[in-house]
């Protein structure tokens, strides 16, 4: 029935269904827990918790995403979420940038993906935890800006953040009286992950084509070239993760099928860059944040993923 296709397709068809063989059980996993947080969890509910001060508030934003993981390709709305409600924007900043690393499905993935190593998720997760450190500082101690499009509402947002932490806002209050029973909010979480599901599942097969469609014409000579320039394989492997726009449950398994041609630091680079700056992420931040924030926002994470992908080369 295939006799007639060229050699090339057929080894593109097989490369293509195994990156999303693969990828598609921790991308499902993923969905539903999303749809879980997505109702269960609420950003009053977080900013309680949170301490007072701006150091130990960056720490916890950043952890917090092992113990509640989200895709990056809902995070933007979350994060929106929790600045809209009162978080600090250096602990909604650092939870988006390291929630899609380093939770556990992520870490597991990353594992797998790289036969069972945890070399490659370990440095995943220190990359993310240092751009998000660096990030949470400057929104913390040098960002004077405001970061949301609406000044009046970042207003309010320094409004909630000061009013009495012993006190439900008018939003919590409505929550309480209003909230479903336990079956209906299932229903809830089933629907957003399916959502999700299909939102997200498309990005997947786009950049598994596009993976496969590299290492079955890319000529490999130009691949060889490009990898041994240490600098330019880190920028060609940021590149290619803004392009692709992967879920970062699946981007490790085409990390790993790069990861011969450019090396062990630059696919470190395009696994730390990926889940942070990708297409999706870009277009929903430019509806909730300014875009001379999102431009340094993006510059500042460039820099710190390319600096720290050099030093894993070495």
């Amino acid at each position: 029935m295939f006799n007639h296709l060229p050699d090339s397709i057929l080894q593109m068809s097989m490369i293509f269904l195994s990156i999303v063989i693969e990828a598609l059980p921790f991308v499902l996993l993923g969905c539903i827990i999303s749809g879980a947080l997505y109702v269960f969890l609420t950003p009053e509910r977080v900013q309680r918790l949170l301490p007072q001060n701006k150091l130990a508030s960056i720490i916890v934003g950043c952890v917090l995403g092992f113990f509640f993981p989200s895709c990056e390709c809902g995070i933007v709305p979350i994060v929106n979420q929790f600045v809209r409600k009162g978080v600090p924007n250096h602990t909604a900043f650092a939870f988006m940038l390291t929630a899609p690393i380093i939770n556990p499905i992520v870490i597991f993935s990353t594992f797998i993906a790289f036969g069972n190593s945890m070399q490659f998720a370990f440095l995943r997760v220190i990359g993310s935890l240092m751009v998000a450190l660096v990030i949470g500082v400057w929104l913390a101690y040098f960002n004077q800006r405001s970061i949301i499009k609406d000044a009046t509402l970042q207003q309010a947002v320094m409004n909630v953040k000061h009013s009495h932490h012993h006190h439900l806002s008018a939003e919590q209050e409505h929550y309480e009286k209003t909230k479903k029973s336990f079956f209906q909010q299932v229903g809830h979480v089933l629907e957003h992950s399916v959502d999700e599901f299909f939102d997200t599942g498309r990005y997947l097969m786009i950049g598994g084509l596009l993976a496969a469609a590299m290492q079955t014409y890319l000529p490999t000579g130009v691949m060889l070239t490009l990898g041994s320039n240490k600098v330019l394989a880190v920028f060609v492997m940021l590149f290619l993760a803004l392009a692709m726009s992967l879920c970062s449950e699946a981007d490790a398994f085409i990390g790993s099928s790069l990861l011969s041609l450019f090396g062990t630091g630059p696919v470190v680079g395009f696994l730390v860059f990926g889940p942070m700056v990708d297409i999706k992420n870009l277009l929903m931040m430019k509806r909730y944040f300014s875009g001379r924030f999102i431009v340094s926002l993006v510059a500042i994470i460039v820099v710190c993923v390319t600096g720290y992908a050099l030093v894993v080369s070495l």
